[in-house]
């Protein structure tokens, strides 16, 4: 039988799909290997050899950085608003800066020095600017004067001399002003007497029973002494006495009344008074300028007292409007060891902790005989600060005065004291300075015209 003749079977399209998969399979499986042996190989080309070359090529690396960090800083950028008032040098005149970042700004800029200095009130011996008060000014950058008859001649001559002592304390970094001070009570304790007009006694106002009379005496007295540029009047006294002629008389009560209506009289001509002698003389009959004296009296008996126009008026009164002068007597009830003016219990305790005064502390004068009989000046200006005073008055001696500052110096430098109370103190000088001295200088022509007319 003849063999059938085969026939070829045409590919048809499924075959096809199926070779080129298989084909793109191979392709894949082979470009994979490849690729991963040049990863590989490129891999170990790159890896460090050794410690040394890695720590090498970190260094190149922080090199690079740097470089890039410095020609950031060299680049000129464009500083915030803030950031240029920041820079400005800021000192009392200073505008558009808030009295507290003023205040901030002055403190961090002065030096221990400059602080120290502006804790200090001086007196000196002359009518014009001798050598004793530009010592203190240019050198020691006191924070205030005390003027006495000795200073004074007439209207004229004390607003010229004001003047003359404002400028010289421009003179420092900070461009602070002086506080120029007094003792104007009334009665027989006034300065330039024979031209201001009349001042009563403070036993007289408190005998006519006027609160009117005090609060017009009080004015009519700071005007003509803001006149001649003293902003500061030591004055009024709250020590109870019927006998005293110092005094408003023996009330507690009254005695806060007229206080208060001099305060006001005071303040309402732009000057700061002052309280004393915190917590009150009245029952002492030694004179603090001669000696020591206590005061034998427990606490309620002087609370109830005493204390009680001091305590109603800093609880009444705005207390950036006073200071409040410490006397030097002890009073054992308190603080069987130290007077008043260098003792913390008194001033931090009481004056500030219990009563709640927030206004500036000063000594009364540091070369009365009932402190420098028994401390030495450097022992009284750093005892002084460390009890708390803000202030310290040391009215008539150049000797003194260096004394008192150096002995602060030293206690600041010695850790006796910290700096910070230093600080804190300044602090609150320059605030009060900054809202309260609006303007330092003054005419000597309107002087003439104002005071005792």
């Amino acid at each position: 039988m003849a063999r059938r003749k085969s026939r070829k079977k045409p590919i048809t399209h499924r075959a096809i799909f199926i070779c080129m998969m298989l084909s793109t399979f191979i392709l894949t499986v082979v470009s994979g290997f490849i690729i991963h042996n040049i990863l590989f190989e490129k891999s170990e080309q790159t890896k460090p050899n050794t410690p040394s070359q890695e720590t090498a090529s970190i260094n190149k690396a922080y090199e690079n950085t740097a470089e890039q960090s410095d020609a950031l800083d060299r680049k000129p950028v464009e500083k915030s608003a803030q950031e240029k008032k920041d820079k400005i040098p800021v000192h009392f005149y200073t505008e558009e800066v808030s009295v507290p970042e003023k205040v901030n700004a002055m403190v961090a800029n002065m030096t221990l020095e400059d602080k120290v200095g502006q804790m200090m009130v001086v007196g000196f011996q002359n009518d014009y600017l001798d050598g004793h008060i530009k010592t203190m000014i240019e050198d020691f950058h006191v924070g205030g004067i005390i003027l006495y008859d000795r200073n004074m001649k007439n209207p004229k001559q004390v607003a010229k001399l004001n003047n003359d002592l404002q400028e010289l304390s421009k003179g420092n970094q900070q461009k602070i002003p002086l506080y120029i001070s007094i003792d104007q009570e009334g009665g027989n304790i006034v300065r330039m007497e024979d031209q201001v007009t009349h001042i009563p006694s403070q036993k007289v106002l408190g005998e006519s029973g006027s609160s009117e009379l005090v609060y017009n005496t009080a004015l009519k007295t700071a005007k003509e002494l803001m006149a001649m540029g003293i902003q500061v009047n030591f004055a009024p006294v709250l020590d109870l006495s019927d006998t005293d002629s110092r005094s408003f008389g023996k009330s507690p009560q009254l005695t806060a009344g007229f206080g208060k209506q001099a305060v006001s009289g005071l303040t309402e001509a732009g000057m700061t008074a002052t309280l004393k002698h915190f917590p009150g003389n009245g029952r002492s009959n030694v004179d603090p300028h001669l000696d020591t004296s206590s005061v034998r009296a427990d606490k309620m008996d002087l609370e109830n007292g005493d204390i009680y126009p001091f305590k109603d008026i800093i609880k009444n009164e705005d207390n950036n409007n006073f200071f409040v002068m410490v006397t030097h007597i002890k009073y054992p009830a308190y603080d069987e060891e130290n007077p008043a003016s260098i003792s913390s219990v008194i001033i931090q305790d009481l004056l500030r902790q219990k009563l709640g005064y927030q206004g500036l502390v000063v000594t009364d004068d540091l070369e009365m005989g009932a402190v420098n009989k028994y401390f030495s000046y450097e022992d009284l200006g750093y005892k002084a600060v460390e009890a708390g005073n803000d202030l310290l008055l040391v009215c008539h001696t150049l000797e003194n005065q260096r004394k008192v500052y150096n002995g602060i110096l030293d206690a600041v430098k010695s850790g006796k004291i910290s700096e910070r109370i230093i600080d804190e103190a300044v602090t609150r000088i320059l605030t009060h300075k900054l809202l309260s001295l609006e303007k330092v200088t003054v005419n000597p022509d309107a002087a003439s015209k104002e005071v005792g007319n």
